[in-house]
């Protein structure tokens, strides 16, 4: 018999499965404090990979690691059912600021949910597996998944994301922008900065008006627009002119028209800086480009209501939100859900200092809780209804080849 959300149940196995994230609680959390104790960024997370999958084979979970030929990635696996489930789990820290995204809270709310549904598995006709990604801040390591097979078969995607408090925990209508992050070099020629001034080709020059353009530029692109950079190599002594200098800079959009229109403009202040200076430019993509995120309405439906019995704002969004995620990449091409979790009490911004504590404190990891129930209530719904069922068993990934794109 196929469950609904009406039936008696279907409530009794949500009730199983809110026990369940309960019983694996004092484990979950310990594993998600450790993550955050131990900053491991983008490709280097070696002890938070093998923490989580250590945990997720105890809760008899078959455990692939090296996913996708990243030694940071593994994929636990449970289950038989025609129907593939991906709960995406990310660990990765920011350089010199910590876990200041909640990256270990994200896990410990994949992780517990993961560990809830296992049992139920059979019952619910899923294959479920909990997808370790590492490089979610720098590197897309979703997107290198994606092109290695890592979600092939995968009908449906889910995980959730930690902000500040006082947004609504409704995902319906929101977005997460495109980027794309590159290097700029420009190269001139190095001389003495006293002796002979007028004889080198200043590289550092044409940084500074690169910046000076691109800040001006600022003001004629849509407010839901961003472009970011900083210097990386300009010189490091006084006496010599450098012939070398290095800007690293993203650009954002919510669709990728948008995003490819302004990168050609912010491109154009680069060479507009190069030209002026006398030097020769080089730009290269440093990352994968992470694509904008498509929320499933349907499983944003179930989270909602999920939300609605914690007693969470549930209401409407103002609409797209800003930042970026790899997660982006996933849902382009498999129906997904990345839900924004509202700290209780951070009024601080992510990527901050502050933001990093907050997302090691009892009120967080609250929210993670209640979020890895609702997670787990989000995919018994989905499996549980017969529409929705066919149509994520329909929508099960599989990558275009050579093949069959018509070419060899």
């Amino acid at each position: 018999m196929e469950l609904t959300d009406t039936t008696p149940a279907n409530a009794a196995l949500h009730a199983a499965l809110a026990d369940g994230v309960e019983t694996w609680k004092p484990r979950v959390q310990a594993l998600a404090r450790e993550i955050h104790a131990h900053e491991e960024i983008s490709f280097e997370e070696v002890r938070s990979a093998e923490a989580i999958a250590a945990l997720l084979a105890e809760g008899s979970f078959a455990v692939e690691r090296g996913t996708g030929g990243l030694p940071t990635a593994f994929t636990a696996s449970a289950g038989s059912g025609e129907l593939t489930v991906a709960l995406c789990v990310e660990y990765d820290a920011l350089p010199d600021i910590g876990h200041a995204c909640g990256h270990n809270l994200i896990a410990g709310a994949s992780v517990a949910a993961a560990l809830a549904l296992q049992p139920y598995v059979d019952e619910l006709g899923i294959t479920l597996k909990a997808i370790g990604t590492p490089a979610e801040e720098h590197g897309g390591g979703k997107v290198l998944m994606l092109e290695q097979g890592a979600f092939d078969g995968v009908g449906l995607a889910l995980m959730v994301h930690p902000v500040q408090d006082g947004l609504t925990y409704n995902p319906a209508g929101t977005s997460a922008q495109a980027v794309g992050r590159y290097k700029a070099t420009f190269t001139g020629k190095a001389a003495h900065a006293a002796a002979a001034p007028h004889q080198a080709v200043n590289a550092a020059d044409a940084a500074v008006l690169s910046q000076v353009a691109v800040g001006l530029l600022r003001q004629q692109i849509p407010g839901d627009h961003r472009i970011a950079l900083y210097v990386a190599e300009a010189g490091h002594v006084t006496n010599i002119i450098p012939d070398r200098a290095v800007v690293q800079f993203e650009c954002r959009a919510f669709t990728l028209p948008e995003y490819e229109a302004l990168l050609e403009r912010v491109r154009r202040c680069f060479e507009g800086a190069a030209l002026a200076t006398g030097t020769t430019l080089a730009i290269e993509a440093t990352e994968p480009l992470y694509e904008p995120l498509l929320q499933d309405d349907a499983l944003a439906a179930h989270w909602t209501a999920a939300m609605d019995a914690f007693g969470k704002d549930t209401s409407p969004s103002a609409g797209l939100s800003g930042g970026s995620t790899d997660m982006g990449n996933i849902s382009q091409v498999i129906p997904s859900l990345h839900p924004w979790l509202s700290i209780p009490g951070a009024n601080v911004p992510i990527h901050s200092h502050a933001f990093a504590a907050l997302a090691d404190t009892s009120e967080a990891y609250g929210v993670m809780f209640e979020a890895a129930t609702a997670l787990a209530w989000t995919v018994a719904a989905a499996a549980s209804t017969p529409t929705e069922r066919e149509r994520f068993t329909k929508a099960a990934y599989r990558r275009r080849t050579l093949t069959q794109e018509g070419t060899s």
